[in-house]
């Protein structure tokens, strides 16, 4: 199913299908409109793991809401850059904005196939995309074969960037970013409290993203002398913990680095809490850590779990563009800001200012307008250095913080001249729990 939006609003629903390679030629002259593919888990087995109500479809509103922004249908955001992307000047006599979303519906196979269908059929001249890892590999393999621009805004296996693409860029941080925040947490705050930790235990779901976060952590725990006491691989999505949390509870690690979805993230709160583990520190790799399903479903048994992030919802109201940008997305969403749409919207800012510098929806001028992006740390939403990409189209700007769940809230921790709270340190056991 393929949705179609001009002003954030979806004009069409219609049936998918293939369509046979080969280069548009409607892409290289400039348009009055501009069409951006973006693809994204929006239903099916991935659904059920609570990713496309809290990611595809959260990111859908915060990309219809920016667009609606860029086309006059809803307040611009506030700052000098802003305002240079409304209706898109640098276009000749401007531009309007359409998206073009597709379900992949988690689904490497289904996507490649819509991959090619928005670049022949619908000659999109760029794309977003595609949320897990394992299929923005694919997708933007069929991009790079054609020569159309594909940034990520959100999958953070680090061998993405690693494929000597042309076409191929990523905003956000990559699981190596993430993990070596976390080691350096680690650092900080054994010396700030002067204490040691010395076992860690890793476990992580058999997936391309979960396999990258557990071989980064592996090597950084090997690298900084910490103790491995348990490493394993689990079924994404799996029906039963059980004999994972024995395994967990047995070794005793000091701290546990968890790469799970939602559904196995809550799976892991409810099994160690019947089964009586609580680690002392449990510091994930983002995932479902962070969804807004985790919390709503555990409550405040999951309060002192940790999680790495690139966006600290408490700080929203100490960055002007995120506070602008969270009341809109509130009223059309229902919900704050939280790191998925975040990172997507930064994405999409990205995409839109190269588009609009580029002057031009010729896929080399995009191509090329992106590798000399430099935005300031001012005109994102997300506390990053700045966006500007490295020869492999890597953001080298991005920046990863550490949160904990106090009180059903995530708290800005770490970096500690950021921090909102104090971390909890150990977790309560369960019988000392209120």
């Amino acid at each position: 199913m393929r949705q179609i939006v001009g002003v954030g609003l979806a004009l069409a629903a219609l049936a998918l299908g293939s369509a046979p390679a080969g280069r548009p030629a409607a892409q290289t002259s400039p348009s009055k409109e501009v069409v951006i593919g973006f693809l994204y888990p929006l239903s099916g087995p991935t659904a059920s793991a609570g990713l496309a109500t809290s990611a595809g479809v959260d990111e859908k509103h915060i990309y219809e809401l920016f667009a609606d922004m860029v086309n006059g249908q809803e307040p611009m955001l506030p700052g000098a850059f802003y305002q240079r992307l409304k209706g898109l000047p640098g276009i000749p006599g401007g531009a309007r904005l359409r998206l073009v979303f597709v379900d992949h519906r988690g689904k490497p196979d289904v996507a490649h196939g819509e991959t090619v269908r928005l670049i022949t059929e619908e000659k999109v001249h760029a794309l977003i995309g595609a949320w897990q890892s394992s299929v923005t590999a694919t997708t933007s393999q069929v991009a790079e074969r054609f020569g159309v621009p594909f940034l990520t805004a959100e999958s953070a296996s680090p061998g993405l960037t690693r494929r000597g693409f042309k076409w191929f860029f990523r905003t956000s941080p990559h699981d190596e970013h993430f993990s070596q925040a976390m080691f350096d947490f680690l650092a900080d705050f054994q010396k700030k409290r002067n204490l040691r930790v010395e076992t860690v235990a890793i476990a992580h779901e058999d997936t391309l993203c979960g396999a990258d976060s557990g071989r980064a952590q592996r090597a950084l725990a090997q690298k900084y002398g910490y103790r491995i006491v348990a490493d394993f691989a689990y079924r994404a999505n799996s029906p039963s913990l059980t004999a994972e949390v024995h395994r967990l509870k047995a070794a005793k690690p000091d701290v546990w680095f968890p790469t799970s979805f939602p559904s196995d993230a809550i799976l892991f709160n409810r099994t160690a809490k019947e089964l009586d583990w609580s680690p002392k520190m449990i510091l994930a790799q983002d995932g479902g850590y962070l969804d807004p399903k985790f919390i709503e479903q555990t409550g405040k048994d999951s309060d002192g779990s940790m999680t790495r992030s690139p966006f600290p919802s408490d700080l929203i109201d100490k960055n002007p563009v995120a506070k602008a940008l969270n009341g809109s997305y509130r009223r059309r969403s229902g919900k704050d800001l939280y790191d998925f749409p975040a990172l997507a919207v930064a994405g999409l800012v990205v995409l839109v200012d190269a588009i609009n510098r580029a002057g031009s929806t010729a896929p080399e001028a995009i191509r090329v307008a992106l590798t000399k992006t430099d935005l300031n740390a001012a005109d994102l939403p997300v506390p990053w250095a700045g966006v500007k990409f490295d020869e492999s189209g890597q953001n080298v700007g991005v920046r990863a913080i550490i949160l904990q769940l106090q009180g059903g809230k995530y708290w800005t921790v770490w970096p500690f001249e950021m921090a909102t709270r104090d971390v909890i340190f150990p977790i309560p056991t369960w019988s000392e729990r209120k």
